[in-house]
C-alpha cells in the first residue's frame, strides 16, 4: 500500500492502537486518522507524538466520515470496551458490536479492507479447543460479557452476505507491550509484575482453585505487541485488491487467531520479568478474586496453523525475549512506543 494511503485505526489512544499508530509511522505512513475516546487524560501521551492527519472522537466518526473530502485506503478496528471485569452487557454491546457492524458497513459499501480486533476470549474456558475455523464461532461459549460481544459481532461478520473486499478477524491472546500504563487492573501481568519488583522486590501471583493446575502453572499464550503490529501490517499489505474483475483479494478474509502458538506459565512470565532486572526470582501466591474466579481461563493457546497456512512466515518473540525488550527499553525508561 502507498505510503500517502489514508489509514483509519479506532482505538488510537489505546494500547495497541496507538501501537500500530507507532508502527505504520515508523513503515512511512502518517495520513492516519486517529479515532478514539480522548478525554481520558491517562491515555494522552500514547498519542501525543504521533504522526497523523486528522483526531476524531469515536462518538463522532460517521458523521465525520460523511462529511470528509478523503478517500480511506484502509481500516484498523481495534477500538473496544475491554475491561472482562464490566459485566453491563449493553456496554459492551454499544461500543464491541453495534459500533463495530457500523464499522463494517462502511467498509463494505466504500469496498475498503477491514482489519479488527477479536480476542481469544471469545474461547470460554478452552474446553472446545482454540481452533479458528469459522464452524467454531456458534459453538463458543464465552466467560464474560466482554468474550460474548467479540464473538457475537465475529457470528454477525461471518453471516454478512455485502462485506469488505478483505477483512480479518484476528483474536488477540494474551498480548503486552508498551503504551498500557493506562489500563490499570486490565494491564498485563508483565507491568503490574515489573512494578511490584520495583516497589517490594516480590510479585502476587493468582492461587490456582483447580487441582489440575498448581499455583502460578496457569497457562496463557503471551504475545508482544511488536508481533501484533506486524502481524496486522502483513495484512494490509496482502490484503490489496490484485484482481479487477472480482474486487476482492487473494488473500482468504476470515477469523484468524493471533497468539505465538505456545502456551507458557505465569510463573515462567514473572521470572523473565525478574531477569530483565536483574534480581533474584520471589513470588508469592493469593486467592483469585471471586469476581472473576469462575471466569478465569487457565489455559490458553493459538492454534496458529491458518495464519501460517495463509503465508505469514516471521518468528514471534519469545516470552522472555519480548519481556526483556519491553522492560529494558520501555518500563525502566518510562517510555512510550
Amino acid at each position: 500500500m502507498e505510503q500517502n494511503s489514508v489509514i483509519i485505526v479506532t482505538g488510537a489512544a489505546g494500547f495497541i492502537g496507538s501501537y500500530m499508530v507507532g508502527y505504520l509511522n515508523r513503515k512511512g505512513y502518517k495520513n492516519i486518522i486517529i479515532v478514539d475516546d480522548f478525554s481520558p487524560a491517562s491515555k494522552a501521551k500514547n498519542f501525543i507524538d504521533k504522526k497523523f492527519t486528522a483526531k476524531v472522537e469515536r462518538a463522532e466518526l460517521f458523521s465525520w466520515l460523511e462529511k470528509t473530502t478523503l478517500k480511506v485506503d484502509f481500516v484498523f478496528h481495534f477500538g473496544a470496551r475491554t475491561d472482562t471485569t464490566e459485566f453491563d452487557y449493553s456496554i459492551h454491546e454499544k461500543w464491541n458490536v453495534e459500533y463495530s457492524k457500523k464499522i463494517w458497513q462502511y467498509c463494505a459499501v466504500k469496498n475498503i479492507p477491514l482489519v479488527y480486533a477479536s480476542s481469544a476470549a471469545t474461547y470460554g474456558g478452552g474446553e472446545l479447543g482454540y481452533s479458528d475455523s469459522h464452524e467454531m464461532a456458534e459453538k463458543l461459549h464465552p466467560l464474560n460479557p466482554y468474550g460474548v460481544s467479540k464473538n457475537e459481532f465475529d457470528k454477525w461478520a461471518l453471516h454478512q452476505d455485502k462485506q469488505p473486499p478483505f477483512w480479518a478477524g484476528l483474536k488477540f491472546f494474551n498480548v503486552y507491550g508498551p503504551n498500557e500504563y493506562h489500563k490499570g487492573r486490565m494491564a498485563s501481568v508483565i507491568l503490574h509484575a515489573f512494578n511490584q519488583v520495583q516497589e517490594k522486590d516480590k510479585v502476587r501471583l493468582f492461587r490456582s482453585h483447580r487441582p489440575d493446575f498448581k499455583d502460578g502453572e496457569q497457562l496463557r499464550d503471551f504475545i508482544y505487541a511488536e508481533d501484533v503490529a506486524a502481524v496486522c501490517y502483513w495484512f494490509m499489505e496482502k490484503s490489496e485488491v490484485r484482481s479487477q474483475t472480482s474486487g476482492f483479494s487473494p488473500l482468504m478474509s476470515g477469523l484468524y487467531n493471533l497468539g505465538t502458538g505456545k502456551a507458557r506459565s505465569f510463573n515462567d512470565l514473572v521470572k523473565a520479568v525478574f531477569a530483565a532486572l536483574h534480581k533474584k526470582v520471589n513470588i508469592e501466591y493469593f486467592d483469585t478474586p471471586e469476581d472473576i474466579r469462575d471466569k478465569y481461563q487457565y489455559f490458553t493457546e493459538a492454534d496458529m496453523s491458518k495464519l501460517r497456512n495463509a503465508g505469514y512466515t516471521n518468528d514471534f518473540y519469545s516470552l522472555e525475549k519480548g519481556i526483556e525488550h519491553y522492560v529494558r527499553n520501555f518500563l525502566v525508561e518510562h517510555k512510550y512506543y
